[in-house]
């Protein structure tokens, strides 16, 4: 097992890369260069106590994340949030590589709007095929703005620094969900590919032994058995289908519970233990919470 190296603050990493002291304790853009692509990350993993947003390119190599996997690439943007462990392997600059990675603390967000929002930016958790794969007018874009940020922090500080700073980062962000988005409908008959698998996993579900023996599917089982993470499949059939994994789940549920109602004798225990629910209860109440009555009077109406 390889060592875990904790890295709590910016102040750490520009210590451990062998670059000056950050501007800003909370917050630093780090252009690429040698001393960046050079070092030497070992047999370790390195868990950040901040965000990290990445656009390199001439790099080659892998970095592994949590669970996800990135293969450094042409124009692919890496994210990663707080508390998450990376590793590194076999990481070499090209002869003209250039990016940039920009790190920012919790600290440096939690008063303001954007400290209240991060989590809906989802792709901090998105795995290698899930990356977000830019254009160069895009690339541009983006650099803009980490350069408007990489300003901030070089002139005198005053009290506006911090909400520009902060402003920039979230304009960043935001850019980047337009191009997720761009990346969604440019891939649409790959994802509509990826919604048939999912509706025909359900149906192999339900069709087996599997509720009886593992309970109820779970946004994070049909994610693994897609290869993708449970994040990415929800994005992906919200944009597809307006709603997102647990509703498609519970859809399949709601209608294989309906069948059963109707076309067989089974009880309202039965019929919720062969669904894979654990207590009864629970069935008749999500059956009422999605339907607007509950099992037994479904099927006394029909």
């Amino acid at each position: 097992m390889s060592n875990i190296i904790q890295v709590d603050t910016i102040s750490d990493v520009h210590h451990i890369l062998g670059l000056e002291k950050p501007a800003h304790p909370l917050v630093s853009m780090i252009p690429v260069d040698e001393r960046i692509t050079d070092f030497d990350y070992g047999d370790a993993s390195y868990v950040l106590g901040f965000y990290q947003i990445s656009l390199k390119s001439g790099i080659s190599g892998s970095m592994t994340y949590g669970r996800n996997n990135y293969d450094f690439q042409e124009g692919t943007m890496v994210f990663t949030r707080p508390a998450q462990a990376m590793s590194f392997k076999d990481t070499r600059r090209e002869r003209g590589a250039t990016g940039w990675t920009l790190l920012f603390h919790p600290d440096l967000i939690r008063k303001s709007e954007l400290g209240k929002t991060i989590d809906k930016y989802s792709f901090f958790s998105y795995e290698i095929r899930e990356a977000l794969h830019v254009s160069e007018t895009e690339r541009a874009s983006l650099t803009e703005l980490v350069h408007k940020i990489e300003v901030e922090l070089r002139q005198n500080m005053d009290r506006h620094t911090q909400k520009l700073i902060v402003a920039n980062i979230e304009l960043l962000l935001d850019y980047c969900v337009r191009y997720y988005d761009r990346q969604f409908y440019v891939r649409t008959n790959l994802n509509q590919d990826v919604v048939t698998r999912f509706e025909q996993l359900l149906q192999q579900y339900f069709n087996s032994e599997q509720p009886l023996e593992n309970g109820l599917p779970t946004v994070k089982y049909c994610g693994e058995q897609l290869n993708m993470s449970p994040s990415y499949l929800s994005d992906l059939l919200k944009k597809e289908s307006g709603r997102n994994a647990q509703q498609h789940i519970q859809d399949a549920i709601i209608e294989r519970a309906k069948t059963r109602l109707l076309g067989t004798n089974e009880s309202i225990s039965q019929i919720g233990y062969g669904l894979g629910f654990e207590y009864p209860q629970h069935f008749s109440k999500l059956f009422k919470a999605c339907t607007g009555m509950s099992p037994l009077a479904y099927r006394k109406v029909h």
